[in-house]
C-alpha cells in the first residue's frame, strides 16, 4: 500500500541527509564564498566561468537543496492528500516546509550579506528539525507505528520527561557544535580531552567554544547511557524502547568518537561528515521517541 507513497519518502529523506551533510561540508572545506555573494547565481552568471573545489561544493549544496525543496513539497502535498488521517501529518508537514525555506532563506542570506558567526551557526539546527520532520512522515508512511503497537505503550515520568529534556539538551549541543565549525575552533585545542599539552582548560575564545562543547557533549555520553540502562531494566517488553535506546548509545558513541578523532587527524574531513551523520541520526531517533511519548498517557 502507498508504494508510490513510500518511494517519495524514502528517497526525500536521503535528500535530507545529503543536505545535512552537504552542509557540513561547506563549512568545512570554506566554501560558503564559492560563488561571491551572488545568489541563485554564481559569481553573478548562472554558469560561472571558473570551476575550483570550493565553488563545485557550493552549487552541489545549493543544488541537493534546491532538489530537497521540491521534494519536501511533493511529499507534503502527497502525505495530506494520501494520509490525513494520521494525527501528526499536518504538523510534521508544516515543520519540514517551513524549517527548510528557513534554512534556505538563511543560507542565501548569508551567501548575500553576510551573518555573524551565532547566526550562522543556527543554520545546521534549523535544517536539522526539517530532516527530523520529513523522517518522521517516512516512518508514519511505512507504518513503523503500528508495527510497534505504539499506542499500548505505556511510559513512566523518568523515561518521558527525560527524552524530552534531553532531546531539547541535544539541540543546543549541535549548536555549539555548528558555533565551533563557524568560530573556526575546530583546531583551537589540539589535545583531548584536555585542550593543550599542559593545559587542562581554555584560556581564550576560541578554546572555550571548543571546550564547552566538549564537556555539553560528555554529559550527553554519559545522560544516554543512565537512559539506555534505565530502558533495559524497565522497558525490555517494549522491543523498540530497549533496542531504540541502545542504538542511540551506539550513536552517541560514534558521535564523541569522531569528535575526538575530529582534533586527532587535525579535522580530516571523511571524519567530520560522519560526525554530522551521526548526530542527524541521533536527533531524529530521539524525536521519533517523542512521537511515541506523544500517543501515550
Amino acid at each position: 500500500m502507498y508504494k508510490k507513497l513510500k518511494i517519495v519518502a524514502a528517497v526525500t529523506t536521503l535528500m535530507m541527509v545529503f543536505v545535512q551533510i552537504g552542509g557540513a561540508l561547506v563549512t568545512k572545506t570554506g566554501s560558503a564564498d564559492g560563488c561571491g555573494q551572488s545568489w541563485p547565481l554564481c559569481h553573478g552568471k548562472l554558469v560561472p566561468a571558473d570551476w575550483p573545489i570550493e565553488t563545485i561544493i557550493e552549487l552541489a549544496h545549493r543544488g541537493i537543496s534546491g532538489i530537497a525543496i521540491i521534494l519536501v513539497g511533493v511529499l507534503s502535498y502527497m502525505v495530506l492528500k494520501m494520509i490525513p488521517h494520521k494525527r501528526e501529518t499536518k504538523f510534521l508537514v508544516v515543520l519540514s516546509i517551513g524549517f527548510i525555506l528557513a534554512q534556505a532563506l538563511i543560507g542565501a542570506a548569508a551567501v548575500m550579506w553576510g551573518q555573524n558567526d551565532f547566526i550562522l551557526a543556527a543554520h545546521f539546527g534549523i535544517s536539522l528539525i526539517s530532516f527530523a520532520a520529513v523522517l518522521l512522515l517516512t516512518l508514519l508512511i511505512f507504518e513503523v507505528d503500528t508495527k510497534f503497537e505504539a499506542e499500548i505503550m505505556a511510559f513512566g515520568s523518568f523515561l518521558r520527561y527525560n527524552t524530552i529534556f534531553l532531546t531539547i539538551y541535544i539541540y543546543l549541543v549541535v549548536y555549539s557544535g555548528a558555533l565551533v565549525r563557524h568560530t573556526e575552533s575546530s583546531l583551537a585545542c589540539l589535545s583531548w580531552p584536555h585542550c593543550q599539552p599542559g593545559q587542562f582548560w581554555a584560556m581564550d575564545f576560541y578554546q572555550w567554544v571548543q571546550m564547552g562543547h566538549r564537556a555539553l557533549a560528555g554529559i550527553v555520553v554519559i545522560w544516554i547511557f543512565i537512559i539506555m540502562l534505565h530502558a533495559i531494566r524497565h522497558y525490555s517488553r517494549y522491543k523498540v524502547i530497549r533496542n531504540g535506546w541502545i542504538l542511540a548509545f551506539v550513536l552517541v558513541l560514534l558521535q564523541a568518537t569522531t569528535g575526538m578523532l575530529s582534533v586527532f587527524t587535525l579535522v580530516n574531513i571523511f571524519i567530520a561528515l560522519l560526525h554530522a551523520l551521526f548526530i542527524t541520526l541521533l536527533f531524529g531517533l530521539l524525536c521519533y521517541f517523542i512521537m511515541l511519548l506523544s500517543r501515550t498517557k
